[in-house]
C-alpha cells in the first residue's frame, strides 16, 4: 500500500472515529479479513469493530478456463420484460454463469427459472442512484432475500461519500449487510462519478461495514470498470475481500484484463458474446 493511500485512510479513520465518538453502538460487528497494513485494521475499528478475524492471504488466482464461472449474467434495464427476463435465466443455465442479476421485481421469476441449477438468483439494491433511505435500502434488502436473492448488489450514497459523510456511508452499508442475513452484500461506488479520494474511502468503508465485495459501477452512471479502478481498490481492501468488475466490460479481453489487475466477478449484459469469444479463443 502506498504512502498517499495509508495517509487518506487515515483521514478517513479519523473523521470516522469523531463522527462515531457520540454515538452509541447498539451491536458490535466481528470483522473477518486479511489484515496486512495497520491502516486497514485502524479502519475496522475506527468503524466499531472490536474483534478482528483473519484469513490466510492469497494472490489472485490464475483466470479460469470459463469465465462463466465468475460472470454474473445482468439485465438491468428498466424496459426488460418478462420474456427477456426468461432468456436471461435460459442463458445463464446454459452457459453455467456464476449468477443472474435482476432488479427487485423480476427476483421471484429468476429463482423460479434458476431452479435446480448452480446459478445464483442475485439482485440490486437501491439502484441506480444510491440516493434512497437506509431503511428504504434495509427493506429493499429483507424482502430479496426473502424472496430467494443469494446476493445483493447496494448501491452506495453516492452523496454522502463525496460530502464525506463518512458515518452515514458506513452505516448505510452497515444496515443493508445486517438486512441480507449472511447473503454477500456488494458495494457499487459509481467510479466514474468519483475522484481517486473518494474511491478510496468508498471501499475503505465498504470493508469496514463488512461487505463482501466491492463493485465497480452501475451501467448507468456514464462511464464502467476500468482496470486502473480495479487495482486502486485492490490495493484499498487487500487480498481476501471481492472486487466486482461491471460496467462496459464487453469482450472476453476486457474481463481478462480486470481479472488480472485484481477483479473476482464480473457483471455483464454481453455474457454470451464474452464466453463465445473466449471459448473460441479470441480473447
Amino acid at each position: 500500500m502506498s504512502t498517499e493511500t495509508e495517509l487518506l485512510l487515515e483521514q478517513v479513520t479519523e473523521q470516522v472515529r469523531n463522527r462515531l465518538r457520540s454515538q452509541r453502538l447498539t451491536s458490535v460487528p466481528s470483522v473477518t479479513g486479511t489484515w496486512q497494513d495497520p491502516a486497514e485494521l485502524r479502519m475496522c475499528l475506527a468503524a466499531g469493530a472490536q474483534r478482528l478475524g483473519t484469513l490466510d492471504g492469497h494472490e489472485a488466482g490464475p483466470i479460469p478456463q470459463n469465465l462463466a464461472s465468475i460472470i454474473d449474467h445482468t439485465l438491468l434495464k428498466p424496459t426488460a420484460t418478462r420474456k427477456d427476463l426468461e432468456k436471461l435465466c435460459r442463458e445463464a443455465r446454459d452457459y453455467k454463469f456464476a449468477s443472474v442479476c435482476v432488479n427487485t421485481t423480476w427476483i421471484d421469476l429468476a429463482v423460479k427459472l434458476l431452479k435446480g441449477s448452480t446459478v445464483m438468483p442475485i439482485c440490486v439494491v437501491g439502484f441506480p442512484l444510491g440516493a434512497a433511505s437506509t431503511a428504504a435500502k434495509a427493506c429493499e434488502t429483507r424482502d430479496a432475500v426473502r424472496r430467494g436473492a443469494a446476493e445483493i448488489d447496494m448501491v452506495i450514497n453516492i452523496g454522502a461519500l463525496k460530502g464525506r459523510d463518512y458515518d452515514q456511508v458506513l452505516q448505510d452499508i452497515r444496515e443493508v449487510v445486517a438486512a441480507a442475513r449472511g447473503r454477500p452484500v456488494k458495494v457499487i461506488l459509481e467510479t466514474a462519478m468519483l475522484n481517486r479520494e473518494e474511491k478510496i474511502a468508498g471501499s475503505a468503508l465498504s470493508k469496514a461495514a463488512g461487505a463482501a465485495f466491492v463493485k465497480t459501477s452501475t451501467g448507468f452512471g456514464g462511464g464502467g470498470a476500468t482496470v486502473e479502478d480495479i487495482r486502486l481498490i485492490r490495493s484499498v481492501v487487500g487480498p481476501a475481500m471481492g472486487i466486482k468488475a461491471s460496467g462496459g466490460v464487453g469482450s472476453a479481453r476486457a474481463a481478462k484484463n480486470m481479472l488480472q489487475a485484481g477483479a473476482t466477478r464480473i457483471g455483464a449484459s454481453a455474457s454470451v458474446a464474452i464466453v463465445t469469444e473466449s471459448m473460441a479463443g479470441r480473447g
